[in-house]
């Protein structure tokens, strides 16, 4: 498993970095509160699309749990 997650621009991702990403005709923007590398974490975790790591997971902007692959997001941080 990679030390450095990095985002869909290359950039590297860490917590509390915001990202955002196309989410059937909008987008999903929230700041990363945790980066799952483990496949039982992931179980565990219970955010959906979180099953297979790594995957970022965040609180969006309606509030809602959600799970991205690190390259399917932008981080809007640092890109």
């Amino acid at each position: 498993m990679p030390d450095q997650i990095k985002s869909k621009g290359g950039a590297e991702i860490k917590v509390g970095d915001t990202v955002e990403t196309p989410y059937r005709g909008g987008t999903h923007t929230f700041e990363v509160d945790k980066i799952i590398t483990d496949e039982n974490e992931a179980r565990d975790e219970g955010a959906k699309g979180a099953v297979k790591p790594p995957v970022v997971v965040g609180v969006d902007q309606n509030e809602k749990k959600v799970s991205h692959k690190p390259g399917t997001v932008t981080d809007v941080s640092k890109e």
